[in-house]
């Protein structure tokens, strides 16, 4: 390990969001902009924004999406030693639906697509033993070769004693029944330590609970010993084990008033990258550099994590939107 190497591996997909001109059915949709994408690249950029900046392993097609894909990455500070490239593979494509809320429904051309193909040992056991968190998301399980890579990467993580974060990320476009996604969740929480997800993730999981607190439990009961929960315009909630290098405890924060939502997309992906900040670099103005576990405050989390989300809302887009720290601690104050 050097002091140059990033503190954090992000593992996922990288695609193109086309989101729509206007709320209502996509079928009613007639002019789209296009947008870099995908849950794990929205984080990656996030942490990069945050002066966290990760290695980001994904794999996107040697076409003009893919071209862009790369470019952005790469224009907001993201490492691309494990941003591979597919010639024999097209970019996936997602497009997006706004209701009058501007909460949104995604589209997905996914079938085969570069992100699809990515093959276990694409990040080698040395770039593993130079990391202390390895994130990933739930999309990557949806076909092969992709879930046996990330899988993969999860157990050798877990090996490594890196912290194995994971948001399931329920999109059942994706999946061929909610047993399948729930089966393919329940494998990955054998090497999770943290889950971050909404309710409706873990319900499409098979998880249930009469409150915040009962739903936390019922995930760490398989395994993993950490929950944190976000509640839309409830706020968050985070609730740890004695397993938890910072001991066990639960906390909630209630989020922030936002005037003006614009757009929702990529808000889940940075509380995310708020809270991996967090638990990495902790929530100063500035990183602080590799953060001691057992000095973390679940509710200093989760309003920095929530602080995040909630600027992201205010503009257009899921990586033009995110902010950096001093944009942060401004909208605290």
């Amino acid at each position: 390990m050097t002091d140059s190497d990033p503190e954090l591996l992000v593992a996922g997909e990288a695609l193109i969001d086309f989101l729509p001109d206007s709320p209502g059915p996509l079928a009613g949709v007639e002019n789209f902009s296009r947008r870099a994408g995908g849950a794990p690249a929205n984080v990656a950029v996030a942490l990069a924004r945050l002066d966290a900046s990760p290695w980001f392993w994904t794999r996107v097609g040697e076409d003009p999406f893919g071209d862009l894909l790369a470019e952005t990455l790469a224009s907001f500070g993201v490492p691309d030693r494990f941003v591979e490239r597919d010639s024999d593979a097209k970019t996936a494509l997602a497009f997006v639906s706004h209701d009058a809320d501007a909460d949104r429904a995604f589209t997905f051309y996914r079938d085969g697509t570069a992100d699809t193909r990515v093959e276990p040992g694409g990040v080698p056991d040395e770039a593993l033993d130079s990391v202390s968190w390895v994130y990933v998301g739930g999309v990557m399980l949806a076909a092969d070769p992709g879930r046996a890579a990330t899988l993969d990467l999860a157990e050798r993580a877990t090996e490594r004693d890196c912290t194995v974060v994971f948001d399931p990320n329920a999109r059942p476009e994706l999946w061929d029944s909610d047993d399948e996604f729930a089966e393919e969740v329940r494998e990955m929480l054998r090497y999770a330590d943290v889950v971050k997800a909404t309710p409706e993730d873990l319900d499409a999981a098979g998880f249930s609970g009469e409150s915040p607190e009962d739903l936390a439990a019922a995930v760490s009961d398989a395994g993993p010993h950490t929950v944190l929960l976000t509640l839309g315009d409830a706020g968050a909630f985070a609730r740890s084990t004695d397993a938890a290098p910072w001991g066990s405890g639960a906390a909630s924060h209630g989020g922030y008033e936002v005037e003006s939502v614009e757009d929702t997309t990529g808000a889940g992906d940075a509380f995310t990258a708020g809270a991996l900040a967090a638990f990495a670099t902790g929530t100063g103005e500035r990183a602080s550099g590799r953060a001691d576990p057992t000095d973390l405050s679940l509710s200093d989390l989760l309003g920095f994590a929530n602080a995040v989300a909630a600027v992201t809302t205010t503009a257009p887009g899921a990586m033009t939107a995110l902010p950096t720290r001093e944009e942060v601690r401004r909208f605290r104050e």
